[in-house]
């Protein structure tokens, strides 16, 4: 029995000895980030004559390869001499591809082949291969937060559910995607409706909150504030302080002389809402991913609760994400802030009859803290005891348009109506139209001048001459 199977041993031996060996691997490789410089190395171990090197990239999930590299060994004279054929000599080699500055459309399997010559026979080659799959990383490219159905009107006696939207393009694995209100992380639960977001009326769960129905005073708008803690005065992102305001004209003030100038007049009011929630809000969320046309992937998270404009007004909402190829989190933020104080402008500031006038919402009153208005606000315009020019009750946009404007719309007032959910204010300016010095007036009665020409009609000059004529 041992004699057979020493027997074998020395067959496998000499099998082993004609045909020799080969084994191929790649060294593993962590995630690497897009842009960066790869180096894959393909190691092998032979105890033949190497033969050739190529190297693909896997495509089209396997069904392609792609050439990337090749070494021919049979024009390179550099190659071992054995002395002794009997002796096994191991030869170790490596073969490296360098990948500078790696793409999207780098991300996927690569395979290094290596052949040896079969030592039985010069024509026949010994072939192996090894494979990795290169996984590339992208980060973030933009991150943004919106709010869903806007515009829209504010609701003064019920509350209203409303969506702010993150969107995160260009990442690759997709990121973790989390919101905070004031600093601090904010506890969700899964929204799991099929449906599709197209409407303000979507957590039905959420309408059996009670609410409470009441005049809010100064005091009680306090103490509803106060339920931010420490975070009731968030950090805002714009600080640019308004120069100047238009308020309605004090008692007494001497009135704008009509010849020299024109003041807008602009009355400000403000609509509050007549209700609180009675519990802490309760926020959903939910996220769907997309992938784009370059592999990366699109997210879009959505948080979603009931809307209390007493405790939600200027309060700072942030989207952070993390991604493995970012070394800190990337953030958006957000202040929600209701309309206050709209500036208007009327061009031309000196309307004649026949001018097109456009009366234009400038920006906003917002104090020293203030970010701009978000979410963005809905623009209504009225004219006040009439329709608008063009027969209309009300015209939606930044911008109301008056063409040739007739002399009866002078002293006629304009209502302006901004509201976003978080609260609504009315602006009221007056039109001021003078006369067009280039449209003459038919004359009423006679204008007696100095002249005779002037003291005289033309009819009744030819009567005079006429007169004189026979007399004489």
């Amino acid at each position: 029995m041992s004699i057979i199977t020493l027997s074998l041993l020395l067959c496998a031996d000499l099998l082993d000895f004609v045909i020799g060996y080969l084994t191929v691997t790649i060294e593993p490789l962590p995630p690497v980030v897009m842009g960066d410089t790869v180096t894959l190395k393909c190691n092998f171990r032979t105890d033949g004559n190497l033969r050739e090197i190529v190297w693909f990239r896997v495509t089209e999930g396997g069904t392609s390869k792609q050439k990337i590299f090749t070494y021919d060994a049979m024009y390179n004279t550099n190659f071992s001499h054995m002395e002794d054929f009997r002796r096994r000599e191991d030869h170790v080699y490596q073969s490296t591809v360098r990948l500078p500055e790696v793409q999207m459309q780098d991300d996927g399997p690569y395979e290094c082949h290596v052949g040896i010559y079969d030592r039985a026979s010069r024509e026949k080659v010994v072939l192996a291969s090894g494979s990795i799959t290169l996984n590339v990383m992208s980060p973030p490219k933009s991150i943004s937060v919106e709010a869903a159905n806007q515009p829209a009107r504010f609701s003064r006696y019920e509350a209203q559910n409303f969506t702010l939207v993150c969107i995160v393009t260009g990442g690759k694995p997709a990121p973790v995607v989390y919101f905070k209100r004031d600093g601090e992380l904010i506890e969700v639960l899964p929204f799991t409706s099929t449906e599709k977001v197209e409407n303000r009326g979507l957590l039905t769960a959420m309408d059996k909150q009670p609410l409470i129905s009441r005049e809010l005073d100064d005091t009680k708008v306090q103490k509803s504030l106060s339920f931010l803690g420490p975070y009731s005065e968030p950090v805002h992102l714009d600080k640019d302080r308004p120069q100047r305001s238009y308020t309605s004209r004090a008692p007494g003030q001497e009135e704008a002389n009509p010849t020299t100038e024109v003041i807008p007049e602009t009355v400000i009011s403000r609509e509050f809402p007549r209700w609180v929630l009675s519990s802490s809000p309760m926020y959903y969320f939910n996220h769907t991913q997309s992938e784009l046309h370059d592999g990366t992937l699109e997210i879009q998270a959505m948080l979603i609760w009931h809307l209390n404009p007493q405790l939600d007004n200027e309060a700072l909402f942030t989207c952070e994400v993390k991604h493995p190829a970012l070394s800190m989190p990337m953030k958006a933020e957000v202040t929600l802030s209701a309309p206050k104080g709209p500036k208007l402008s009327v061009a031309p500031s000196r309307a004649i009859v026949g001018d097109t006038v456009r009366i234009k919402v400038e920006g906003f009153q917002m104090g020293p803290k203030a970010n701009k208005v978000f979410p963005e606000p809905l623009f209504t315009w009225t004219r006040v005891g009439g329709p608008l020019l063009d027969g209309s009750e009300e015209r939606l946009g930044k911008v109301l348009v008056l063409e040739r404007v007739p002399a009866e719309l002078n002293g006629s007032m304009y209502r302006c109506t901004v509201q976003n959910p978080l609260g609504s204010t009315n602006t009221h300016t007056r039109l001021i139209v003078f006369e067009n010095p280039r449209i003459k007036k038919e004359p009423e009665h006679l204008n007696y001048g100095d002249s005779a020409g002037d003291m005289l009609g033309p009819s009744l000059m030819l009567l005079l001459l006429s007169l004189t004529l026979e007399l004489t």
